[in-house]
This record gives C-alpha cells, structure tokens and sequence, in this order.
C-alpha cells in the first residue's frame, strides 16, 4: 500500500484544501506543504526499502479495476521509477514554498498542483497500460489551468499550444495502445493491458505482438506521444511559451518531471515492450548513427544555439533543456550500458539542476519584474548569497567536473562514441554552447558595474533558500557520488534489449 498512499494521498489533500474556508487562505498553504511532506516520507522510506540487487518489480499491489475489458490497478517500481519518484516527490514541498506568495486563487492552485503531483507519481508507478495512460492524461488538465490562469501575459496562448500538442501526441498513443490491446491475446478471447505480460509477449515467437511490422507501426505512436512531452525537434515549440508564461513552481516541475515523463516512457514501453520497433529506428546507418541518435544530436545543437540567442532569462534556461534532453535521446540510441546508465541518471541530474534553475530565474523576477538579461548588471554586489547558488546552478548545468551534469552527460557520450563517432562529436558543440551561454549570462547579470535601478535590491531571503538547499545539495552529492543512484537502476537497464 507504500505507492498507493504514496499516489493519492495528494488528490486527499487537494479536497482538503478545497474544503477550507475563502478567509484561512494562509492555512490552505500550510496544508497543501503539510501533505506534500507525505508523499516525500514514503518517497525515502520506498529508496531505503527497495532491493537494487532484484530484478524484480517491487512492491506490486495488483487488483481487477475493469473486469470487462480486464483492465487491472496494477502498480510496481524498478530501479528506474524509483529515482524519479523520489524527485518528483522532494519536489512537491520545494513548489509549494516557490507558491507562496501567489494570492489569486490560491486553493484552486495549490489544489491543482495537488491533482498534478498525483498524476505524476501515478504515472511512475503504473504497470497496466491503460492506467498508464489515464496518470499520463491526469497531468495534463491541471498544468492547462495552472499555466491558462496564473500565468504570464500570453498564458491563454501558451496554455493552449500546450494542451493541444500534448493532446496530439495522446490521440496517437492512444491508438497504438488500443493496437497493443487488440492484438494481446492471453488466451482465446482473453486480452491484456498488463505491461510485464506484454513485455513478455512481444518477445515470444509467432505471437501478434512479435511481428516487426506491426511493433514498427506502434512503436511509432507512442514515439510521437512520448517525443512531444520531451520534447523532441520538431515537436519542441510549445515549450518555450509554456515556460515563459508560467509560474516559477510550474516551470520548476514542467522541466524536472513532465519531460522526464516522455524519456520515462521511451525505456519502459518503446524500449522493453517494442524490441523490433527500436531495432528499426537505431540501426539505420551503422556507425554513422540512426534516427534517435540524430533527433537527439538535433535537439542538443538546435537547443543550445537558440539558448545562445536569448535575452530572456527563462526563456534562455527553457532552451537550454531542450538541449539537455538532446544527450539524454543520445544516450538511450546507443542502446548499450554506458549510454543507457548515462540517460538515466542524466534524467535525474537535468531535473534537479533545471528546476534550480527556474527557481533562481523566479527569485530575480519577484524582485525586478523583469527577465531581461541586458537590464541588469552587477547583482553580484548587492545578491553575493543568490550570485554564488546561480553559479552553483549554472556549472552544474554546464557540466564542470564534480557537478552532477558532468556524470549523466560523460557516460551518455561514452556510450554513443561507441556506435556513432561522428555525431557524439558533433554534439559536443551543444557542451561549448553551453557554456558560452550560461558565462554570458553570468557576466550580464551579476558582474561589472551595479545597475542604478537596483541599489536597493534585496537579496535572496531564507524561504527561498530553502526551496534550493535540497537541490543544491543533490547537485553536488550527484557529482561526487553518482553511485548512489546508478546502483538503484543498474539491474532494471541491464534487463532492457540492450545491443
């Protein structure tokens, strides 16, 4: 029962918080951070319980949901889900504390963001298909309405791209899962949305599931739904606008969960559930590269040159995830240990650094109103405390030695030299871009002279440290000491249809 309390003990909350009167507003706050505090105690507790050394799905809860159609609540971890929980879940209370200045309906926000933190954990934990996708679903109403009503000035406009390139990656997800459904014969009219049984049947001979053709066409599916939470060039537009416009602690989880989600989905069903669909799109060109490994090196030199192009603060660290997320694709189309360990724990590390990074970018704003880079200048001075974690953000970021982007973003390259020489590269160019960047940006906004407008400016107070201490830390410990969290995956990618 760890995950289930783990999953909706935050949409309890939401109802709770819903249920407190217009004038307690303050308590609605300190509930919402009171009940994130749950999932976060469950979240360490299921680390130090769960057995790395097993192979095994751990702490299964499985019942039938929907007789008729055999459709089950079947939830589980592996090495893989539990990381990404345990991010999720320590960054429910770091949010909350980013919310608490917002007044405009705050206990349909904090309820909202309740609904989405159940959706996302959910969603790690899902072993049945179809349940898979209705967690996958449950986050995108409420980020639609946390970006649409608390937004930016174009919040409609980048609440509704948003919504609608999502959707159309679900439409196509949700044919290729009816597919998977239809052609899953257990038994004579017996089918299954069960993933390990799926898994499993796409690997046996002579089974519906098993025809390269039909993975090929499915695979594709749930790429494009996949690829477009990620996102993936050319499905990447909406992300840009969806950051600028929304507020810190919705970017904070936009960039550090929602587009591990697509990553997330990639290993656990185009990669272990599709073997011969991933087998046709990365071994197209030999040792030249194949198609994900392209997309990827698209996504890391595409996205850091347009981060270079920005003056925009947030938009400049929206840019750069699309860049980070390119190594990530990178890693997982070498399809070999390095690589896919490097992904993996890159996942871990670009959640943790991006949402320090839009934390800092939603201090700095709170304060002058403005994300324009050139409008600043010399903030060192006056923010010494907030100068020295933006650095800490911005070479973690980079990828220094010592710092958790170094680790993630070695092994994904390591793992792709291997296979494809010529675009791992290729995409070192997205590693110089990014330190251009993020040094430019450095030097506009906290180095030379003060800008006059900002003599009185406040530096960062002890809320806000707060919320960037337990990120702060995970950086450097990362860095350091990657093992910790390698060791909890390295038996679930080493069950995947590696080559």
């Amino acid at each position: 029962m760890l995950l289930t309390s783990m999953i909706f003990i935050p949409l309890v909350g939401a109802i709770i918080v819903l249920l407190v009167p217009r004038d307690r507003e303050d308590a609605a706050k300190w509930i919402a951070f009171l009940v994130t505090l749950i999932p976060l105690f469950l979240a360490v507790l299921l680390y130090f319980q769960y057995d790395p050394t097993s192979v095994e799905i751990q702490e299964v809860v499985e019942t039938s949901w929907i007789k008729a159609f055999n459709i089950r609540y079947h939830t589980g971890v592996d090495g893989l889900s539990v990381t990404l929980i345990l991010l999720t879940a320590l960054l429910g209370p770091i949010c909350v504390g980013a919310s608490w200045k917002i007044e405009k309906g705050i206990k349909a926000y904090l309820a909202l963001f309740l609904l989405l933190e159940t959706g996302m954990i959910g969603f790690f934990c899902a072993l049945d298909l179809f349940l898979f996708y209705v967690f996958f679903e449950l986050t995108l109403l409420p980020m639609y309405f946390l970006i649409g009503v608390w937004g930016g000035p174009r919040r409609e406009y980048a609440a509704i791209k948003f919504f609608l390139y999502t959707l159309f990656g679900s439409v196509l997800m949700l044919i290729a899962m009816i597919a998977v459904y239809l052609n899953s014969n257990v038994d004579p009219g017996l089918r299954t949305f069960d993933i390990p049984t799926l898994i499993n049947l796409a690997k046996t001979s002579g089974h519906a599931l098993a025809d390269p053709t039909f993975q090929i066409w499915v695979f594709l599916g749930f790429f494009i739904g996949f690829a477009v939470k990620v996102p993936i060039f050319p499905f990447h537009t909406w992300l840009p606008d969806a950051h600028v416009e929304a507020p810190t602690a919705i970017s904070v989880v936009l960039a550090a969960v929602l587009l591990k989600m697509g990553t997330y989905g990639l290993v656990r069903i185009n990669f272990a559930m599709l073997p011969a669909g991933m087998d046709f799109f990365t071994n197209g060109l030999g040792r030249w590269g194949n198609t994900l490994a392209i997309l990827g090196v698209v996504n890391i030199i595409y996205g850091s040159l347009c981060a270079l192009a920005q003056t925009d603060f947030k938009k400049l660290v929206a840019y750069s995830s699309i860049g980070h997320m390119g190594f990530v694709i990178l890693g997982l189309a070498a399809r070999n240990e390095a690589g896919v360990t490097g992904a993996i724990l890159q996942m871990l590390n670009h959640g943790v650094i991006s949402a320090m990074l839009f934390l800092l970018v939603g201090v700095v704003y709170d304060r002058a109103h403005h994300r324009d880079i050139n409008g600043f200048g010399g903030l060192g001075s006056k923010m010494p405390i907030y100068t020295g974690i933006t650095t800490l953000a911005f070479m973690a970021s980079l990828g220094l030695p010592g710092l958790s982007g170094f680790v993630g973003e070695a092994l994904s390259l390591i793992g792709a030299y291997s296979k494809f020489q010529l675009l791992t590269i290729l995409s070192t160019i997205g590693i110089v871009v990014g330190a251009a960047y993020f040094l430019w940006t450095l030097q506009r906004v906290f180095l030379g002279d003060l800008n006059p407008k900002y003599e009185a400016i406040e530096e960062i107070n002890k809320r806000e440290i707060a919320t960037l201490i337990p990120l702060g830390i995970l950086t450097i410990v990362l860095g350091i000491w990657p093992h910790f969290a390698i060791e909890m995956f390295r038996n679930s990618v080493a069950g995947l249809p590696l080559q």
